[in-house]
């Protein structure tokens, strides 16, 4: 092949080439057929592995996160448990269906003994939730910074665990009196809600309901 001449090949009768011409084109068109075979079937298998490889750590993180929280699942429950516990027992501080009425007139009896005016003092309506009823009184009351004071010590000191929160309140001085003065007269108005707990029987029927 040394002194053979490529330019006198007739490409129409291969059948005449030179053995070893022959044989260099042949490993010449299996090189060719291999590098296509690569390109064409090991390139694409070889994404394939990287986007499987990249699946098979995310799942492994998955896993990992997942068994972490199946790990941590009877700590969680005994931990809700204790928080239910503990709520219940928290709710049955609060007054119950039948201290409800009484309760109230202790709020009110409170509030004249400080020496604070009632104008207004209406209960409303009751308004159940999943395991406590709530119930707005709309006042008008009238008197001092002191009595106030006063009259909010005096609920938090009574026998039964009472919250009140505060809706729509306002508090502003009395005629002349002068903002900012202790020993003004002040008129507060607006609605408060206290609360009491549902006995099994009303929770019973919420849940039914």
């Amino acid at each position: 092949m040394n002194n053979f001449d490529f330019r006198n090949l007739d490409f129409n009768n291969a059948g005449a080439w030179p053995v070893p011409v022959k044989a260099f084109f042949c490993a010449l068109l299996a090189v060719v057929i291999l590098f296509l075979g690569w390109y064409l079937f090991v390139d694409e298998q070889r994404d394939q592995l990287e986007q499987l490889q990249a699946q098979e750590a995310q799942l492994k993180k998955d896993f990992e996160f997942k068994q972490g929280k199946a790990a941590n699942l009877q700590a969680l429950k005994e931990q809700l448990a204790e928080m239910e516990v503990m709520l219940f027992q928290m709710l049955r501080q609060l007054p119950s269906k039948t201290e409800m009425p009484d309760l109230i007139v202790d709020i009110s009896q409170t509030a004249l003994a400080t020496g604070i005016q009632n104008d207004l003092f209406r209960p409303g309506n009751e308004t159940r939730k999943d395991f406590y009823a709530e119930k707005p009184i709309t006042l008008r009351m009238v008197g001092t910074f002191h009595q106030f004071g006063a009259f909010v010590s005096g609920v938090a000191s009574l026998p039964r665990v009472v919250i009140m929160t505060m809706h729509d309140i306002s508090l502003r001085p009395q005629g002349g009196a002068r903002a900012g003065s202790a020993s003004g007269t002040l008129v507060l108005e607006g609605t408060v809600k206290t609360y009491r707990y549902l006995d099994e029987d009303e929770v019973s029927q919420e849940g039914g309901g």
